[in-house]
């Protein structure tokens, strides 16, 4: 498998790749999958509901028992009542976790590197970097390159890639280790720098 290399001013070239992490067979089903599990991973339990026990209420009784021609009533924190309780609430410990094996993770990550690359969205480089934290430079940069919207993947983000790309909102910059599921689906085009590449191979192997 050859991606193409280029710089910075977008000249071609090729680079080598192993067929078994940028040339499988797409497999739409597993890519889902991976999508949706890495995006409930993500999630936080934190709705919660209170309960009859959890309400800012006055034990008070409301009225007495008999003799109003209303119906009974204990005190205000009732689920019947508005501003009670409810009967049963949601709790803020709520799993919504996936369980995916690591098998079936580095085969769907290959096979969405290699949907990439079939489709021309994958570029290399030899090393990605700017001389100082700027907003300005990185987009600059990227913009020579070539790339409107893009997801750059290096073997370490120093911190001159890091801030430079807080405020991009069309750009973002990780580490290899850090490749999922939903940032190389979300992006239209992949940067790669050689390093980057050969982790790639070695995690997905």
């Amino acid at each position: 498998m050859e991606l193409k290399l280029i710089d910075d001013k977008g000249a071609a070239g090729t680079v080598p790749a192993k067929d078994e992490i940028f040339g499988r067979d797409f497999n739409e089903a597993l890519i889902h999958q991976l999508v949706v599990a890495y995006a409930a991973n993500a999630r936080l339990g934190t709705r919660a509901q209170k309960d009859r026990g959890a309400v800012r209420h006055s034990t008070k009784k409301p009225w007495r028992q008999k003799g109003t021609g209303r119906a009974r009533a204990g005190m205000t924190s009732s689920p019947l009542w508005r501003g009670g309780g409810k009967i049963f609430p949601n709790s803020p410990d709520e799993n919504f976790s996936h369980k995916v094996n690591r098998r079936m993770y580095r085969a769907g990550m290959a096979s969405i590197l290699s949907q990439l690359a079939r489709e021309d969205r994958i570029r290399v480089v030899d090393e990605f970097s700017v001389e100082q934290p700027k907003t300005r430079l990185l987009a600059k940069k990227v913009k020579s390159m070539g790339f409107d919207g893009v997801l750059v993947i290096t073997d370490e983000v120093d911190a001159n890639l890091s801030l430079s790309s807080r405020n991009l909102a069309n750009v973002e910059v990780i580490a290899a280790r850090q490749a999922n599921p939903v940032a190389l689906v979300r992006y239209p085009n992949v940067l790669l720098t050689k390093r980057a590449v050969a982790k790639l191979e070695e995690m997905f192997k």
